[in-house]
């Protein structure tokens, strides 16, 4: 009876300890992601072909989201959407695997220290004082580092609670008897990733591997390939994100679970090689308990080693493993379709907030570009009745009002977030910029009627007023350059051109319907005609309107 109440109050601490070692990873992850967020951003724009550029910026954002998992997801994402080739998504891959060692060092750091004051105690101090900053602190800049600091505190008390749950586990000989019959390495990989696979955490199994190699529950060796099994487990989340995306985001999930699998065969093999030229004198355990004094210090180096030499290994074998995973993921029929879609943005995308953002902000430039488009297509039929491009414009037109949905749909779900003030002010600024543009194609539409209604009345616009109408359109087009100007870089300078152009566009509206009502008098211009052309100037007016909305939005974001 007595081992049963100790069972069970030693699983259930351990799984407190776990909710909240998780929860604290989460918080963790999420304010470092907030706070880092515009360098993040720069970050993954360096993207290019270079290897072991792309193993650096995978390890690096790993570090500085603290979740390989996120970084994983939103590779799939760029993906995806067609903005990183396979190639670039392995070498990134490569990296979050080595950037999510640091956890494991962590915790190894948080379970030294004397007896008298452990690392773990004073660590776990900084989640009191983190939740003071956040509760009295008004700058936005210091609650982000108060919960940066929660976080990295709550870590190690869940990491004290999984240590006691282990020392509970750790006075019951059944236990320990039990987890002693389990040697076969292969099983113990396999355990490690069933386990992982269902927390969907590395870090929280590779830490509870390393509480339970310094409570002496397991051996080293083991807890090694325990933590072996967790990188396979790991894969669970991108193979759930590839699902349910494209055919090349299913080939990068299958590119990480090759990698990671390749990595695990490559030390099982030469585990078992060292065993069988030593005599079974020798393993990863003695050799890593030769190297360093302390079982939590053992094993998170043997965690670094084993994916920093996993990412050599597959490094000069990219391209192969590439190959490997377009036979394996084959290419879907192609379709033609004019189906609406997204360009830049993946939903996958979302668990990366910021990075989100940043994709959103392509689609929205890129929306600002159909807009204009449409216009232009809208002009060149209203002036020379060619209705050669109508479908073109009609699929554009369709386009638009799906982005229109879309974009703000995910803008709103991106403001849910824990995201910095700028974020938010421009996500806030994102639903009004969308609408903006959605109405400029509506204009566009407005245009392409007036063409309709011109050739059913066979009549033409005559030459003076097809020149002002090229006025008209050669500034709309110049204000869309300083508007985007000002949008993309937060160019007030550009901003300023802009309110010059659009009151340019201002006076030459007023213009072309004083002259033609003039040439109406004098007979230059027909009648039936009249009322589509200042119909025209007046919505080419509005698209100008728009445009200066959305170049106005940066004026907030200062």
């Amino acid at each position: 009876m007595v081992n049963v109440i100790s069972i069970l109050t030693a699983l259930l601490t351990l799984t407190a300890g776990i909710g909240v070692f998780l929860v604290a990873c989460t918080m963790m992850s999420s304010n470092l992601e907030s706070a880092a967020s515009r360098r993040l951003k720069q970050l993954f724009s360096h993207t290019g072909n270079n290897k072991l550029v792309g193993v650096g910026i995978g390890t690096l954002g790993t570090a500085a989201i603290q979740s390989s998992g996120a970084v994983t997801v939103m590779v799939i994402g760029f993906v995806n959407v067609g903005i990183m080739s396979l190639t670039q998504a392995a070498t990134i891959i490569y990296g979050a695997n080595i950037g999510t060692t640091i956890t494991a060092q962590l915790v190894a750091l948080g379970l030294s220290g004397s007896n008298s004051l452990s690392t773990t105690v004073i660590f776990a101090a900084f989640a009191g004082i983190g939740a003071f900053m956040m509760l009295f602190s008004k700058s936005d800049a210091w609650k982000k580092t108060g919960g940066i600091l929660t976080g990295f505190g709550m870590l190690f008390v869940g990491l004290s609670m999984m240590a006691n749950a282990m020392d509970e586990f750790a006075a019951l000989d059944s236990v320990k008897l039990f987890l002693a019959s389990i040697r076969n390495p292969l099983l113990l990989v396999v355990l490690g990733a069933i386990i992982t696979a269902i927390i969907q955490s590395s870090s929280v199994m590779t830490s509870i591997a390393i509480t339970m190699a310094v409570t002496g529950l397991i051996s080293l060796d083991q807890g090694i390939y325990l933590t072996m099994g967790s990188n396979i487990g790991s894969c669970v989340v991108a193979i759930i994100a590839g699902l349910t995306s494209g055919v090349a985001a299913k080939r990068t999930a299958m590119i990480h679970l090759i990698f990671n699998i390749l990595g695990v065969v490559l030390f099982l093999c030469a585990g078992g090689l060292i065993k069988l030229t030593t005599g079974g004198t020798y393993s990863f355990g003695i050799l890593f308990e030769r190297i360093f004094h302390t079982p939590q210090l053992q094993l998170a180096m043997f965690h670094t080693v084993f994916n920093v030499t996993t990412m050599l290994v597959a490094l000069p074998l990219t391209n192969a493993l590439v190959n490997i995973a377009c036979k394996l993921v084959k290419d879907q029929p192609a379709q033609q379709t004019d189906e609406p879609h997204l360009y830049f943005f993946d939903p996958q995308m979302l668990r990366t907030p910021v990075v989100a953002i940043r994709q959103l902000k392509e689609e929205i430039e890129n929306m600002s570009q159909m807009a204009l488009q449409n216009y232009q297509r809208a002009i060149r039929e209203v002036t020379t009745l060619d209705d050669s491009e109508r479908d073109e414009f009609n699929r554009t037109e369709r386009q638009l009002n799906y982005l229109n949905r879309e974009l703000v749909q995910y803008a709103v779900k991106l403001s849910d977030n824990q995201l910095n003030r700028f974020d938010h002010q421009y996500l806030a600024s994102t639903i009004r910029t969308v609408s903006d543009l959605e109405r400029i194609g509506d204009y566009a539409t407005n245009i392409v009627e007036y063409a309709d209604s011109l050739r059913q009345q066979e009549v033409r616009f005559s030459d003076y007023a097809l020149n002002e109408i090229d006025q008209m359109n050669t500034l709309i087009a110049q204000l869309h350059e300083a508007t985007m100007q000002a949008y993309h870089k937060m160019d007030m300078s550009a901003l300023g051109r802009a309110n010059q152009i659009e009151d340019e566009i201002d006076r030459l509206t007023d213009e072309m319907e004083r002259n033609h009502i003039q040439r109406l008098s004098l007979g230059i211009c027909k009648p039936q005609a009249g009322t589509e052309y200042i119909s025209l100037a007046q919505n080419s007016e509005r698209v100008a309107d728009h445009l200066i909305n959305v170049a106005k939005t940066i004026r907030d974001l200062q």
